[in-house]
């Protein structure tokens, strides 16, 4: 991500709500995505726009990030290089005992998780899909086949720690002999030596590759779900398990549907005839069109619930279909509309040519007395 600063980014104000931040990221989504915007280092951008969405729309990471700058836990934090007056438990340990806390420090010779993030389709969440994401990795060293040892090299037990990693130190100290743990500098905390290191790898056993990595996105999949594929993270030192990689899926926002968990949000319109008599209207779905029936005397922002039409679930199921009707008065009218409505209006007592009624007959008549 660089320095480049993540509400700049999003193209709003330090101080933006929840709602601004998201209302912004779809924006930004919808300009900014790959398949809209093909220059060049649109990708690089749209993961950027990502990247900031997935801090700030969490208020733990968004407080990190305003106060330290990262939203990285680590920062700040206890144990960091920090300026201030706050030490971690390590140093506590190195001032007393002139060492370390031993197998905390140690370091792992697995391959650490890796993070990335897959763009969908609103649609795709919906019925599930395959997706090809490209991630740049330590794999198993295919020259040494992750040994670590050229042809004819062997890997031994390392001497000074025989095979632990650690060197343990003792020191005589005012409250008795005390004692610690540090990573073995012979070996590099591996537990082994190579005679004849691999020219490719160095030792290590892996190398940095670049590879295409296919993620089945479950049907129903939530905006902002972490997808966890085994041992597809950083190879392990010399054979050590590999770590695995986390896929954050991003749904994108659709043009005219909206998501609120597994329900579904649509407007859709009707006229003031449908929406005196009620009636049924045919409303794009997710998946196809979804037939609405609605009663008469409905109002704009009334809204009609159709069960089983909102996005599957992933335990199975699926949310509702929510119709937010919007009542729309014609602009034009035929010589014959015009006649029948005013002839309605008319009968109603609220046609052109006045209304003798009382006050109170109205009021009478408006509450069926």
């Amino acid at each position: 991500m660089g320095s480049e600063d993540y509400y700049t980014l999003l193209g709003v104000d330090r101080d933006a709500s929840a709602e601004e931040i998201k209302r912004a990221f779809r924006k930004r989504a919808r300009e900014t995505h790959p398949d809209v915007n093909g220059g060049d280092g649109a990708e690089e951008t749209f993961k950027r726009i990502n990247e900031a969405y997935e801090v700030l729309s969490d208020p733990d990471k968004r407080a990190r990030y305003d106060r330290f700058g990262t939203a990285d836990p680590r920062a700040g934090g206890y144990g960091q290089d920090f300026s201030g007056d706050f030490f971690g438990m390590d140093d506590l340990f190195s001032v007393f005992f002139g060492g370390v806390r031993g197998a905390a420090n140690r370091p792992n010779p697995n391959g650490r998780d890796l993070r990335t993030q897959a763009s969908v389709t609103l649609e795709d969440a919906g019925a599930g899909v395959e997706k090809d994401v490209t991630v740049t990795r330590l794999t198993t060293c295919a020259t040494c086949s992750g040994s670590g040892a050229a042809e004819g090299g062997e890997v031994r037990t390392c001497p000074t720690c025989h095979g632990t990693g650690q060197q343990r130190t003792q020191r005589r100290t005012i409250l008795g002999v005390m004692e610690s743990m540090s990573p073995c500098g012979t070996c590099g905390a591996t537990g082994s030596v190579i005679d004849k290191p691999c020219p490719a790898c160095g030792g290590q056993g892996r190398t940095n590759e670049t590879e295409t990595v296919r993620v089945s996105v479950p049907a129903g999949v939530p905006d902002g779900y972490t997808l966890r594929i085994p041992g597809k993270g950083e190879a392990g030192v010399r054979g050590a398990r590999a770590g695995d990689l986390l896929v954050t899926i991003r749904v994108l926002p659709h043009e005219f549907l909206h998501r609120e968990g597994n329900d579904l949000h649509v407007m859709a319109g009707v006229n003031i005839a449908q929406a005196s008599l009620g009636g049924r209207i045919v409303v794009p779905g997710l998946d196809g069109d979804v037939e609405v029936p609605f009663g008469g005397g409905v109002h704009t922002g009334d809204v009609v619930r159709v069960k089983g039409k909102g996005m599957p679930r992933m335990d199975g199921g699926r949310g509702d279909f929510m119709v937010h009707l919007d009542v729309l008065a014609p602009k034009k009218l035929t010589k014959r509309q015009r006649e029948l409505l005013e002839e309605l209006g008319e009968s109603m007592g609220t046609g052109s040519k006045g209304d003798d009624r009382t006050p109170l007959s109205k009021i009478r008549d408006w509450l069926g007395a």
